[in-house]
């Protein structure tokens, strides 16, 4: 793994509690030496802070750094460390395949984007497959990355939209909750109460929907009663224009996304 910053640890130790890979099977390439140690002490894993020693895993090659230094961390992984049947997985933003593949020629690659929830293993995470990977290299991409959360396989040309979405969203959900919490601390109720009343009110809402399999529509309109409280507070947010609003969100989200990928 090349960068063992929040995403590359949420994996990390996951890997290790599933027993994916041993860790005596990882190795870790990180610049921070404080982070080095951390990562050493608390999985148990190989460290250091020579990418090329990382670049010498036979299986996987998981890259999990900044899109901006990319170019830097490439030159640095020369050809004759890697082995050319390693399967490279990225999780980098706006970093499309044809650059990742420029950078690994012949070599199988896998483009990802998965979610902070992957901290938790409740994330969600887009794959998209470039023109050397097979079918195997699927299926151990979905392995590795179903430890952090479920994973669904789009098109490359869908991956901005995913980063708008459910890569970017997290960001809206929490404005939300705060949103939440606020408007109870408005209506008289103490903070830490409204923040739990919103955290679970949101957390189960999405678990009620999932597990019934019901729309969002039908389950608003279970709640919304004839002159009720519910039906005033939804005319309020759609004065406010929230459903635009969110919509907006993830349209700029992907907008933004695919102009990161056309400077890559």
């Amino acid at each position: 793994m090349i960068g063992g910053g929040m995403m590359g640890e949420a994996l990390l130790s996951r890997l290790v509690v599933e027993q994916v890979y041993l860790p005596d099977d990882m190795v870790v390439s990180e610049p921070q030496v404080k982070r080095q140690e951390f990562l050493a002490q608390q999985y148990g894993v190989q460290v250091t802070g020579e990418n090329r020693l990382a670049a010498n895993a036979i299986e996987v090659l998981f890259l999990a750094i900044k899109p901006q230094v990319f170019e830097q961390v490439a030159v640095s992984l020369s050809a004759h460390d890697r082995h050319p049947a390693t399967l490279v997985i990225s999780i980098l933003a706006g970093t499309p395949l044809k650059t990742l593949e420029s950078a690994f020629p012949g070599q199988p690659v896998i483009r990802a984007m998965p979610n902070t929830p992957a901290a938790v293993g409740a994330g969600i995470t887009a794959i998209a497959a470039g023109q050397h990977a097979q079918a195997h290299h699927l299926e151990l991409a979905r392995r590795i990355l179903e430890t952090v959360g479920e994973v669904v396989e789009v098109p490359e040309s869908m991956m901005d939209a995913v980063t708008g979405l459910s890569g970017s969203g997290p960001g809206y959900v929490a404005l939300m909750i705060e949103a939440l919490a606020d408007g109870g601390v408005a209506a008289g109720l103490p903070r830490a109460i409204a923040m739990k009343l919103a955290l679970q009110t949101v957390r189960g809402t999405a678990q009620l929907l999932q597990e019934e399999g019901i729309h969002p529509g039908e389950l608003k309109d279970r709640v919304t009663s004839p002159g009720g409280t519910t039906i005033a507070g939804i005319a309020a947010l759609e004065k406010s224009g929230f459903r635009s609003a969110v919509i907006e969100a993830v349209r700029a989200a992907w907008m933004r996304s695919k102009e990161l990928g056309q400077k890559s």
